[in-house]
């Protein structure tokens, strides 16, 4: 019997929509729904276990794959089959679970994961934009505690136009491309890259978004309600005691107050917390701390945070001893790692990069092979951040999500700076060596100073900033942090991080952890963020302005050049034989690529410019046409019975028979009677030769006819038949 299923349908204008279909698939998960868009259809099922797990978070687990089916097509590489995640499927994971990981009850500790997956592809759609009302949908047809729902859309901005949900081609033409997630009340998640856009264009597209999000929230509670709400389910909570964590905050309140207001380092904060909260726990009997400790630890780390928040709000003073808007101390430095093609180190208080670039060809891009979108990236930058830049150690697994993450955050932000004519496939790699606050801006100031050391001629030079903001809904009083430390992080409100231009705002990523955050307090935020962001940007141009003119000598020189495409086999050779040797002889790597009119695009990259400029006259000796009448200066490069092979000294490599009747105008019996190899002679070109189809150089035709010469007839003219036709009367007659 066919299920019967329950659907709503949201109305994007210009004949698109989104429907929301539950009843039909993966009825047994704790909550499913199939979300459509033209073609593309998102499966997304969530489950939470009813035992609690032993530990004090939230195990959430949010997992996005596109199968390969649903786009017609095979997996890549040997297994043929969907393996780990690729680094596209890994940030679409991150935009869900920043969103929804707030909205669940903060003392829900149950084992819970969701999945969404891409089961039909359509190449208008972008599926990213579709995964926030996907899982929110879930979550709202299951029993699982969660505050309210909330969806995710993409904004894109042509000919100065906002578009919602724009396509992949649509994206092209846009100066915006943002991913906004929000509940019908607040703004909760930003991420994008814009082309130099100004703070208040950035908040009008915000609003934008969050109109449309209300209409999508709208639409799950019609869904639901056609379904029937199920009870949210209870679960234990964890264990509170109000007389304890009074008891605890004013034992050490005043204590921690007082050390967050000297302005130590991170090691020396630390340490004085260390011994006010041993100091704490000396204060308890071991049964009350057999029975309570992990009590008295949540509430003194509660105590903690809001002593900190109140030293900021009260007197404008941080935890480093800084006011709100200040910005720590600079410094930079360029070509720090001699063999490296650029390197750059940005330190900036206790957080310190070190970026390097690597230059090369076409056949260095990073290739991306999804469902959902194929092809390959000129541009790639990859971040690192090892335990040792926070003083830990911590097993390594592989790179980590966090990792995927801000090193995309880094790479949106720099790549429009890059000219589209860049001959180069450019690799920046980010080293975090020390942590305390948004290493992610700092790999964008230090990367900006690698490309420049490595001579990459940058549009113009870029620079991030992370800010914080800590509110207090009772006294409505509020404080915008410029350039936070990790700590500020944790006990902010808002975690937002801007990258920029002296000229405009190139990308951003923020979460909000409060309600109904104004856009007066996001626009002063932007604006703020902007005086921090030229603050950096002035130490970078101190240290180096604009890009070095040329690549350093150990670093590869590219040259693109264009071949014909009737002589790219020709240049390749047999096998690939004549490329390989040329490479070999030149020490040069060459790259061909064919464009749309059917050339072979050339890139020659080698470290010596005589072995490049050896491999660009190899091109042009191959497309070296002699013209008719000329004369040429040729090499003899191999003796025949019945001529020499001579090629033209303009163009080695261009080869043409000289026949031994046009040697010299006397009957020459012996080719090494006229020339010998390696002589260097002059010809006059005729062309093809109608009669023997080839081409035809002469020497004699450039020397004196000898006195009395005659020229003898042809074979044809001198009686008798030609050879051809005696040969056919002998076979006849045999």
């Amino acid at each position: 019997m066919i299920p019967k299923t329950y659907n709503e349908v949201i109305d994007l204008g210009d004949g698109r929509s989104i429907s929301i279909e539950t009843g039909k698939l993966a009825k047994q998960s704790h909550g499913s729904v199939v979300v459509q868009s033209g073609n593309c259809m998102l499966l997304c099922t969530i489950v939470s276990n009813y035992k609690a797990a032993d530990v004090d978070f939230l195990p959430l687990t949010v997992d996005y794959r596109e199968k390969f089916a649903s786009a017609g097509r095979f997996p890549g590489g040997f297994f043929k089959r969907e393996a780990r995640p690729s680094d596209g499927e890994v940030l679409t994971m991150r935009i869900v679970d920043r969103v929804l990981r707030p909205l669940f009850p903060k003392d829900y500790h149950s084992e819970t994961q969701l999945m969404i997956q891409m089961m039909s592809y359509d190449d208008s759609i972008t599926p990213d934009a579709l995964v926030g009302i996907a899982a929110s949908t879930a979550i709202q047809l299951s029993d699982i505690p969660f505050e309210c729902p909330i969806s995710e859309v993409r904004v894109g901005r042509i000919d100065g136009e906002l578009v919602l949900n724009p396509s992949l081609a649509q994206l092209k033409e846009s100066d915006i491309d943002m991913i906004i997630g929000a509940s019908e009340d607040s703004v909760m998640m930003v991420e994008g890259e814009m082309k130099e856009i100004s703070e208040e264009e950035m908040v009008e597209a915000i609003k934008f978004a969050h109109e449309a999000i209300k209409v999508q929230c709208q639409a799950q509670k019609k869904l639901v309600a056609q379904v029937g709400k199920k009870e949210q389910r209870e679960y234990e909570p964890e264990p509170q005691d109000l007389e304890l964590e009074e008891k605890v905050n004013s034992m050490v309140y005043d204590k921690v107050y007082e050390v967050a207001k000297q302005g130590s380092s991170k090691k020396e904060r630390g340490s004085a917390f260390s011994e006010i909260k041993e100091a704490l726990m000396a204060e308890f009997s071991e049964k009350e701390l057999e029975e309570k400790k992990d009590l008295i630890s949540k509430y003194y780390s509660k105590t903690e945070k809001n002593a900190v928040r109140n030293l900021t709000l009260e007197e404008g003073l941080r935890l480093d001893g800084r006011k709100t808007d200040e910005i720590r101390p600079i410094w930079c430095e360029i070509d720090y790692l001699p063999s490296t093609h650029g390197s750059g180190i940005f330190t900036r208080g206790e957080t310190q990069v070190l970026s390097t670039v690597t230059l090369g060809t076409s056949r260095d891009a990073n290739i991306i092979d999804m469902p959902s979108l194929e092809g390959e990236e000129r541009f790639y930058l990859h971040y690192n951040f090892p335990p040792f830049s926070t003083g830990e150690a911590r097993p390594l697994r592989g790179t980590s999500r966090r990792e995927v993450g801000h090193g995309n955050l880094a790479q949106r932000a720099l790549k429009g700076m890059i000219p589209e004519d860049c001959p180069y496939t450019v690799r920046v790699v980010s080293e975090v060596l020390e942590s305390n606050g948004s290493s992610s801006m700092a790999t964008v100031c230090s990367g900006t100073l690698a490309l420049m050391d490595a001579g990459v001629q940058i549009k113009k030079p870029v620079s991030g900033i992370a800010m914080g903001l800590i509110t207090d809904a009772e006294s409505g009083k509020y404080a915008v942090l410029s350039d936070i430390l990790g700590d500020e992080d944790h006990l902010g409100d808002m975690d937002f991080k801007v990258t920029g231009t002296a000229d405009g705002i190139t990308a951003c990523q923020m979460d909000i952890k409060v309600k109904g955050l104004s856009y007066e307090i996001l626009t002063k935020a932007l604006v703020q963020a902007k005086d921090g962001r030229l603050h950096i940007l002035d130490k970078l141009v101190e240290t180096i302005d604009t890009p070095n003119t040329e690549v350093k000598s150990h670093a590869p020189k590219i040259v693109t050049t264009i071949l014909p495409g009737d002589l790219i086999g020709a240049f390749i050779g047999s096998g690939g034989k004549n490329i390989q040797d040329l490479q070999a002889d030149t020490n040069t790597t060459i790259v061909i690529n064919e464009n749309e009119d059917g050339e072979g695009v050339v890139e020659i990259l080698g470290t010596d410019q005589e072995g490049i400029d050896k491999v660009l006259k190899a091109i042009e000796s191959l497309q070296f046409k002699p013209e008719v009448g000329e004369r040429y200066e040729v090499k003899v490069i191999k003796l025949l019975d019945f001529g020499a092979v001579v090629e033209y000294t303009e163009a080695p490599g261009n080869e043409v028979l000289l026949h031994v009747s046009e040697l010299a105008w006397e009957r020459t019996e012996n080719v090494t009677d006229v020339v010998n190899l390696g002589d260097i002679i002059e010809v006059k070109y005729f062309g093809f030769d109608p009669r023997t189809k080839k081409e035809k150089v002469s020497r004699k035709a450039l020397l004196e006819k000898p006195e009395g010469y005659q020229e003898r007839p042809p074979r044809s003219d001198r009686g008798g038949k030609p050879r051809s036709s005696q040969r056919r009367d002998h076979r006849r007659r045999d």
